[in-house]
């Protein structure tokens, strides 16, 4: 009897902790479930293409492309904003590449002239939004035509062929493989800035700002927080990773085109809101967008493995947008 009472409230301890874990991470719990939901559909519908490993090798090469920009929008929107421009930094920041390549010949000051371009367009939206005080949604699409709109008046349209970049250091450490055939280099790339963006939100004082700001302006202000440079630093590095997908874009196709960061706006946008950062700011994980990018690259694989067509791709992404808001908005109000 003695032993039964002694473990009682050790039982009780560990049935607590389990609750208070599944609590505290049901957001991340709940994206898994949708993933691993997804994933047994697709291996019912198309068991051929999703028992085989040819196809996760397939996704795990093009999904970067918009996750290496989703992860760092997810800071944006958890500060409560949002950038439309991501797209048209990609090309800018390729388009530096190009003429800095052009002119010098050298891969090393091409790349950083890249990464400085994006990062400067990043931070000019920042500067834009916080100065002039222009919501965000406005801002960027105003922006996103801009930067578009520059890159086509200097190129006139006209792409640069990336080949001698063919076989090159830069080429197998960005879209090469790793270890073996089935690991691309951007998929350990995207693995690279999740972590780094992980830890900036949640080990370092700068993602408790984030938080701050995105969940009440005036009492961020009121702690101390600067509300203005911490938007602007978000949107640099918005800036700073769309430039970076450019370059992984550009060198998997070896070509840079200047309509290169079309088509990948809903894409990018889904895979954040579908991994449960909310519209309105102030809350938000990167795991929960990385995962979120999956499952959309999962379903845009499996959409051709099943036999659908193409057409469904943007109507199943809009849905998740619709369906992802309209839940974050109904469980806003319950818990207001």
């Amino acid at each position: 009897m003695s032993t039964l009472t002694a473990q009682a409230p050790t039982v009780r301890r560990e049935s607590g902790w389990f609750s208070a874990y599944v609590r505290s991470h049901a957001l991340q719990i709940g994206i898994v479930g949708v993933a691993l939901l997804i994933w047994l559909a697709f291996v019912i519908g198309a068991p051929k293409a999703f028992l085989s490993p040819q196809i996760y090798t397939a996704y795990m090469s093009t999904t970067p492309f918009f996750a290496l920009v989703a992860l760092p929008l997810t800071l944006v929107v958890i500060a409560g904003e949002i950038d439309l421009s991501f797209g048209s930094i990609m090309t800018f920041g390729m388009l530096a590449f190009s003429l800095v390549y052009n002119a010098t010949h050298s891969g090393p000051l091409a790349v950083v002239a890249c990464l400085a371009a994006g990062t400067a367009a990043g931070l000019i939206n920042g500067a834009v939004v916080v100065r002039f005080g222009i919501p965000s949604l406005v801002a960027t699409l105003g922006t996103q035509f801009f930067w578009r709109g520059l890159v086509n008046v200097v190129t006139g349209g006209n792409g640069t062929a990336l080949t001698p970049f063919n076989g090159s250091v830069l080429h197998e450490g960005l879209v090469g493989r790793v270890l073996t055939d089935f690991l691309p280099a951007q998929m350990v790339w995207t693995v690279v800035v999740g972590v780094v963006m992980w830890v900036l939100l949640n080990r370092h004082r700068f993602g408790a700002h984030v938080y701050l700001v995105g969940d009440n302006v005036e009492s961020a202000r009121l702690m101390g927080v600067n509300v203005g440079r911490t938007k602007i630093i978000v949107f640099g590095l918005v800036g700073l990773a769309s430039a970076f997908a450019g370059l992984v874009v550009s060198l998997q196709l070896l070509y840079y085109w200047p309509t290169l960061g079309d088509g990948y706006l809903l894409n990018t946008l889904a895979s954040v809101f579908l991994g449960g950062t909310s519209v309105f700011g102030g809350s938000g994980t990167i795991f929960g967008t990385f995962v979120g990018a999956f499952i959309i690259g999962a379903i845009n694989a499996g959409i051709v493995a099943v036999g659908l067509a193409g057409f469904w791709t943007q109507l199943i992404y809009g849905l998740i947008i619709v369906l992802s808001v309209a839940m974050q908005t109904y469980i806003s109000r319950k818990l207001a």
